[in-house]
């Protein structure tokens, strides 16, 4: 089963919940086992099929650690929070966390863009 840890140990996913941010990015890193690593990225792509058939969902995108690392990093952009919200609260949704192997452990943050004159656009 996937362990959710907090990325912020001081501001929680439970807690950003409860925001009202729009668009809003998550920022998923997690750590699989070397043996479990091909169960955890079918795993992912079902859950992530899952999610872009739900309302306000724009994108995401798997990374994978360069060797040796294990990690991998998942980043997907939705219209709201609201949208997010409602996304991952489904029983539908929290049920899938069931199906990733033991010791895979997961940190989803949301974020919100910031302009930076002449860089990044909001």
């Amino acid at each position: 089963m996937l362990e959710l840890t907090a990325f912020d140990p001081v501001y929680s996913i439970e807690h950003q919940l409860g925001t009202e941010e729009t668009p809003v990015i998550l920022v998923n890193p997690f750590t699989v086992e070397r043996t479990h690593i091909d169960a955890v990225v079918k795993t992912w792509e079902a859950d992530a099929l899952w999610l872009k058939k739900q309302p306000g969902f724009i994108s995401t995108q798997l990374h994978r650690a360069i060797e040796p690392s294990t990690m991998f990093f998942n980043y997907a952009v939705w219209e709201s929070t609201a949208h997010f919200r409602a996304a991952f609260t489904h029983p539908d949704f929290q049920s899938t966390l069931a199906a990733y192997p033991n010791g895979t452990t997961a940190a989803p943050h949301l974020f919100k863009r910031v302009a930076v004159s002449n860089l990044c656009t909001n």
